[in-house]
């Protein structure tokens, strides 16, 4: 009963979150000096023990010839799931400075945009992690500003950072059909065989932090997509699990790399790959009670993607030795499965034959 009780209390603070429209920006800008139970996990006082390793994150210079690249990057799709590439002829720093502009805007300037709700394909506030996800805080130390970048309603994005916004989507757009081509064609098939299109921009805002070790910038998760291309600053948090080998388990900070991207394989690319590349678990630490934390991710997904549209393991990529380790599925049944049982293993473990 008294657990009951206690969420019953934190729902309530959530929903008085909400309803105050500041976002997490907005408990900083009020002088907090110690976080509010709903954004903690573990229990306040127990800090959970984790295991961690360091890694040489692979690093891939897009200035190579093309024959040279394909290898390179599936490999590190295959053995990482994760990597950065350099030399990308994206300038992505008009779009993170925009985004931290508007996240750091007056409070009455930002409130009146705040809704977790989609009006025209456009969010910003503190989104609620999924029901299935099964973390123990119920909102995350983040704000989050998106769009769904397949439909866009630009007049939705907020004036100060629209213009940078779209240029970067444009920019992404062209960059997220290369990189699925080349992870494509190293798994010895052609970019024709899964068209992807961005589906979605997410502008995440890391406040900082009074408490910044009792806080969860985002809960371990997968990404529900081909791909995540995700541009950031240079204040880092971001972790990944390792998945195999002696260090399974084991966490690892991925240091930001000035200028580079960082590349991750999506859930959806490890079902059709047949596991042949990794999707892996990762989450966001908060690292300082000075700085804010500003990233754009941009998710790609496939451009066809209605009810009557089926995905699963490439038939090229099937032998008697390989048999299909998942059934077919639509991206509704997918991403309504996420929804429900979290965007982790749980939800790709689903679709196991």
């Amino acid at each position: 009963m008294a657990a009951k009780d206690n969420y019953g209390t934190a729902a309530a603070l959530v929903k008085c979150h909400h309803e105050s429209r500041g976002g997490v920006r907005g408990l900083v800008e009020s002088g907090i000096t110690s976080v509010p139970p709903y954004f903690q996990s573990p229990a306040p006082g127990s800090p959970a023990v984790e295991r961690t390793t360091t890694f040489a994150m692979p690093t891939i210079d897009l200035s190579l010839p093309r024959a040279a690249i394909v290898p390179l990057v599936g490999e590190a799709a295959r053995t990482c799931g994760i990597f950065y590439v350099t030399n990308h002829g994206v300038d992505a720093g008009a779009a993170v400075s925009a985004v931290r502009t508007f996240h750091e805007l007056p409070l009455a300037s930002r409130s009146p945009l705040y809704t977790i709700t989609p009006v025209d394909g456009v969010t910003y506030g503190t989104m609620p992690y999924a029901p299935g996800q099964g973390v123990g805080p119920l909102l995350p130390w983040q704000d989050c500003l998106r769009f769904l970048s397949s439909t866009p309603d630009f007049g939705r994005i907020p004036e100060v950072c629209r213009d940078a916004l779209v240029e970067h989507r444009r920019r992404m757009e062209e960059f997220g059909k290369e990189m699925a081509g080349m992870l494509l064609e190293a798994l010895g098939v052609g970019p024709e065989r899964l068209d992807v299109e961005g589906w979605l921009m997410a502008c995440h805002y890391y406040p900082p932090c009074p408490e910044p070790e009792r806080a969860v910038g985002a809960a371990e998760h997968t990404d529900p997509c081909v791909l995540t291309v995700l541009a950031q600053d240079d204040v880092g948090g971001l972790q990944f699990r390792i998945d195999g080998g002696s260090n399974d388990g084991a966490w690892v900070d991925v240091p930001p790399v000035p200028g580079a991207l960082l590349v991750n394989i999506g859930d959806v690319l490890k079902l059709v790959s047949n596991d042949e590349y990794k999707s892996v678990l990762h989450k966001v630490r908060i690292k300082s009670d000075q700085h804010g934390r500003v990233s754009v991710a941009a998710l790609f997904n496939p451009r066809e993607r209605g009810h009557s549209d089926l995905f699963g393991p490439l038939p090229e990529l099937l032998t008697a030795d390989k048999p299909a380790r998942y059934r077919t599925f639509t991206m509704t049944e997918f991403l309504k499965t996420c929804e429900e049982f979290g965007y982790n293993r749980s939800s790709t473990d689903r679709l196991k034959v």
